[in-house]
């Protein structure tokens, strides 16, 4: 008799293995050549992607992730980490840690559950608000792996959790403890990771799922529009991307009479280049050069024991009764 064997692979996006031209050029190029982050027709694409995104981007990337590398290495997979073996003492299951994109990879997650016997695969995807440019990359991803498979194991793929409510009750302490630090701000700013507007026109509901989560938490916080809103960062290209813009917003709050901000980034579940830089750094240096006067940076949630709390639910969500009872 089949004997059911539970497992979960933690998935994120991935992380260059140093902070070194050479290295985030093979991650960028790992990257940039998913259809489902750049949809270009691949002979128009691979031209500039070769000849000149990766040999001008790359130098410059580098010194970036080199301002933000803690001893341990890059902090997403630092963060990353700490979250896997959280979560696995926590649980009466094998969870393996995987990265769409760089090491470890999705194969070498999934290759190490299958040799433990793991025969139901639960999917965690860090990724709160659904996308195809990143939950479904997940999937192709897994597929691709599962090519090779003589036997497959059953499949429960957690979609997303915007408004899951461990979820929002993390985020909403993670705010909280913020505004009793420095005070309360005139607006708080949820920032997350745009994507370009066709694909939502083309019928991803990643936006829909970004208000959402704002929605959720300003409810939770008791916050209102005006003291808190929705922005979207990290624009590529030169299509049309979802707005308001982060930068653009930073820039223009000023002269709205917002001197005092803090903004913090729902969509990353781990601190990583796009937080500790682009956010506490730049869009700071944008908003103070524009006039304002006060800015904090509110973490991710990271290894945050709600965040595990979350984690777990999430997991447990996807468990018969009677094996979380036998837990008990």
């Amino acid at each position: 008799m089949r004997q059911d064997k539970p497992g979960v692979l933690l998935v994120n996006l991935g992380t260059p293995d140093a902070p070194t031209t050479s290295a985030v050029k093979r991650y960028l190029k790992q990257f940039l050549s998913d259809p489902r982050v750049v949809d270009t027709p691949r002979w128009l694409w691979w031209p500039l992607l070769n000849g000149g995104i990766l040999p001008i981007r790359s130098p410059r990337v580098a010194k970036l992730y080199a301002s933000v590398w803690m001893d341990e290495g890059s902090p997403l997979m630092v963060y990353s980490q700490r979250q896997r073996n959280a979560l696995a003492a926590r649980l009466d299951m094998p969870v393996e840690l995987a990265m769409t994109y760089g090491k470890p990879s999705l194969k070498s997650g999934l290759d190490s559950l299958m040799a433990q016997g793991v025969n139901r695969l639960i999917v965690l995807s860090l990724y709160p608000q659904f996308s195809c440019s990143t939950i479904a990359a997940v999937w192709d991803g897994i597929t691709k792996v599962f090519a090779g498979y003589r036997s497959l194991p059953s499949v429960e793929f957690i979609r997303d959790y915007a408004e899951h409510p461990a979820y929002i009750a993390a985020l909403k302490a993670s705010v909280e403890r913020s505004f009793a630090t420095h005070g309360k701000p005139d607006l708080l700013v949820m920032s997350f990771h745009g994507i370009p507007q066709r694909f939502a026109d083309e019928g991803d509901d990643y936006p829909q799922r970004c208000h959402d989560t704002s929605e959720a938490l300003k409810a939770a916080l008791g916050l209102s529009c005006q003291n808190a809103m929705l922005t979207f960062q990290s624009r590529f290209g030169r299509e049309p991307w979802l707005t308001p813009y982060t930068d653009q917003t930073m820039k223009s709050l000023p002269a709205q009479g917002i001197s005092h901000v803090q903004i913090m980034s729902p969509g990353f579940s781990a601190d990583c280049l796009e937080t500790l830089e682009e956010i506490s750094e730049q869009n700071r240096e944008f908003f103070l050069h524009a006039g304002g006067s006060k800015f904090e940076y509110i973490p991710a949630l990271n290894d945050d024991p709600l965040h595990i709390d979350m984690m777990v639910e999430l997991v447990n969500g996807r468990r018969e009764p009677d094996e979380i009872s036998r837990q008990a």
